[in-house]
């Protein structure tokens, strides 16, 4: 019994130094070099949950462009109240069966813990207020911003050139679920795949951040 106490006590002590390397060493080491003629006129917003991450991106005429392969009349990209664009990477068990936590299942959860396909999610949102405690602004440039359109881009996974929509999947009227590239586990998941998106961007995010709690503190220490 002790035995098997000192082992978890181990395994935890590991995870928790192995987090906090990965958020206090960041990605990329060394800072890129900015121009300094780049205005960062576009805002992006990093959307936090306990578990989750969602990036927001304004709504502008190039970005309506960029996307306009997800536009239809169940998702209305050039609606004009919608000001924001919701993305979001994930496990598909877990992200197409639990919505809200009360419907929590069991095999949801094994496959997010050890291997699944992946799945984005789309929606749209109006006003978002700032500053609340769920949403991190960062302004970037234009080049930026394409980078990040272009990394979210390629990662949708695309059968005779067109996104591939799951079937009757989503939260609410207008969001949607679409087959994604890569596969999702909980140590690589949605986090991982924010960073890496945010990274695209020109921010420096830490080294592994598994975590919204993780991923938050590194870009607040490195932006």
């Amino acid at each position: 019994m002790r035995t098997g106490i000192n082992w978890l006590l181990r395994i935890i002590f590991l995870f928790v130094f192995l987090a906090a390397c990965g958020t206090f060493i960041p990605r990329p080491l060394i800072a890129p070099v900015k121009a300094s003629s780049a205005a960062a006129s576009h805002r992006i917003l990093l959307l936090s949950g306990p578990i989750h991450t969602d990036i927001a991106i304004q709504l502008g005429e190039e970005t309506r462009a960029a996307f306009s392969f997800l536009d239809n009349p169940d998702f209305p990209l050039g609606h004009p109240n919608a000001e924001w664009l919701i993305i979001g990477w994930g496990g598909r068990a877990f992200y197409l069966e639990t919505p809200t936590w009360t419907e929590l299942k069991p095999l949801p959860v094994l496959r997010a813990l050890t291997i699944d396909r992946s799945v984005l999610h789309v929606d749209l949102a109006g006003h978002i207020s700032e500053p609340q405690p769920a949403v991190a602004a960062f302004d970037i440039g234009d080049d930026q911003l394409a980078r990040l359109r272009n990394f979210i881009s390629d990662s949708f996974v695309r059968g005779a050139g067109t996104v591939k929509p799951i079937p009757d999947a989503g939260y609410g009227e207008i969001d949607r679920f679409f087959e994604a590239k890569g596969y999702f586990n909980a140590l690589f998941g949605c986090n991982t795949w924010t960073a890496a998106a945010l990274r695209s961007a020109g921010l420096r995010t830490g080294l592994w951040n598994p975590l919204p709690q993780s991923l938050r503190l590194s870009l607040g220490v490195y932006n």
